[in-house]
């Protein structure tokens, strides 16, 4: 388990249900307000993927996902997503989404190798939303127009909270600024560090979408990894706040215009992927067969843990922590659900 932070003099309201009444009004207004905006529909969406597929979203490519077998389907195997990355791109196509229109589900997961902190947890919730495009807009400009959309309805989530609760302080800066993974490098010469880069920017600018994730930076490096077959290295970000209660940076979404066949030939052969064209979902996407599309993820329980102040995620979401981490938090005034 990684270090365990409480700011001093932080406690836990010890009013679990109005907790809860609070989380259910960010995820009710936020998910509404996505979807008119967005102009998403809502669908339902699998907790697990066949292996065989090639559907399963393989985050920065070294997670292992819980797999299990099936008696009663000749022992196939089948893997609990880790997102739905792939998997929209495909149900657009199945449900005859037209032009401009997505869909959005609540995804929900395991990550068996994730390591437990004030921010991560085995159970990932999120919002998964995927959205139709037109080829000829696969372009930076289109890029920041969706992630204006989405940091307006996060905004307007800010506001309306102000109005429900008494005493309650605007979070959000009216603008986010956007700002490639190079940039942030040139800004921060001296700091090796990429997710301290990260939290410095935040704290100058309030809110960033950090773009270009996956790609090579002129030290050598990345400033993270990427799968190299759903999001275009060139064209995705995350979207990144400063958090008060924490004073440090906190990812509420990742997201991206998806790849191209030409795109997904390239970064398959920089990652020395290639055999990743014998799934069927590979070989849709080569032949042209699936839409071209933006999505990304927006954390639930992150967005909860923010707007709410929270200290740690577990104060917003039930999951799973060993007794010996749960009752150093109860030590310091923290109480988990």
């Amino acid at each position: 388990m990684s270090k365990i932070i409480v700011p001093e003099g932080y406690t836990s309201n010890p009013d679990l249900y109005t907790t809860q009444l609070l989380i259910k009004e960010i995820k009710d207004y936020f998910q509404i307000n996505l979807a008119n905006n967005l102009n998403l529909k809502r669908v339902s969406a699998p907790l697990f993927v066949s292996t065989d597929s090639g559907l399963n979203d393989n985050l920065n490519g070294f997670e292992g996902p819980v797999i299990f077998d099936v008696p009663e389907a000749n022992n196939e195997e089948l893997e609990i997503v880790h997102s739905l990355a792939k998997w929209k791109r495909y149900a657009l196509k199945n449900y005859n989404f037209k032009m401009h229109e997505g869909l959005y589900t609540d995804m929900n997961a395991i990550r068996r190798c994730e390591i437990p902190d004030n921010t991560h947890s085995f159970y990932v919730d999120q919002w998964d939303w995927e959205l139709i495009m037109q080829d000829d807009e696969r372009s930076e400009e289109y890029l920041k127009k969706v992630v204006n959309v989405i940091y307006r309805t996060l905004k307007s989530l800010d506001e309306y909270l102000c109005n429900l609760v008494p005493q309650r302080h605007k979070l959000l800066k009216d603008q986010i600024t956007f700002i490639t993974s190079q940039e942030l490098l040139d800004k921060y010469p001296d700091i090796e560090d990429s997710t301290e880069r990260e939290r410095l920017a935040v704290k100058e600018y309030g809110a960033i979408f950090l773009m270009q994730i996956g790609t090579t930076l002129s030290n050598g490096k990345k400033h993270d990894n990427r799968a190299p077959d759903y999001d275009d290295w060139l064209l995705n970000g995350d979207l990144i706040v400063y958090n008060p209660i924490l004073d440090d940076q906190l990812e509420l979404s990742s997201m991206g215009i998806r790849v191209n066949p030409d795109r997904l030939n390239e970064q398959l052969k920089q990652s020395d992927n290639l055999d990743r064209l014998k799934y069927n979902y590979h070989q849709m996407l080569i032949d042209g067969k699936l839409p071209q599309t933006v999505g990304g993820g927006i954390g639930q329980s992150r967005l909860c843990m923010f707007f709410l102040q929270k200290a740690h995620i577990g104060e917003v979401q039930v999951s799973y922590w060993p007794d010996d981490y749960r009752m150093a938090l109860e030590n310091k005034g923290v109480t988990l659900l």
